[in-house]
């Protein structure tokens, strides 16, 4: 039987209580996946977070979120989905 690896995480104090989205936009490379996340209140928004990640890392975190979503329904009931965005939404990245 393989022995169990623990890994110690560090996290900063700011890190811990996380950021809030409402908005997230998907591109990708031939080798990695950028997720860009955002909280909007139109007519403007703030890029909160962009976590970049392997091909095979966000197949792993789909089937983890998958898993974990079918838990969250059978233990909350079904997620209404309601209405998502009509229409496109273009983006400006505003750099400062």
């Amino acid at each position: 039987m393989a022995e169990e690896k623990k890994i110690k995480i560090k996290a900063r104090d700011k890190d811990i209580k996380g950021s809030y989205s409402n908005l997230m936009h998907i591109f990708h490379t031939r080798e990695e996946f950028i997720l860009d996340f955002f909280l909007t209140s139109p007519p403007e928004g703030i890029l909160t977070s962009r976590v970049i990640m392997s091909p095979g890392h966000i197949k792993r975190m789909l089937k983890a979120l998958g898993e974990s979503l079918g838990r969250y329904e059978k233990n909350f009931g079904k997620i209404n989905e309601g209405e998502g965005q009509k229409g496109k939404i273009g983006f400006n990245i505003d750099k400062k």
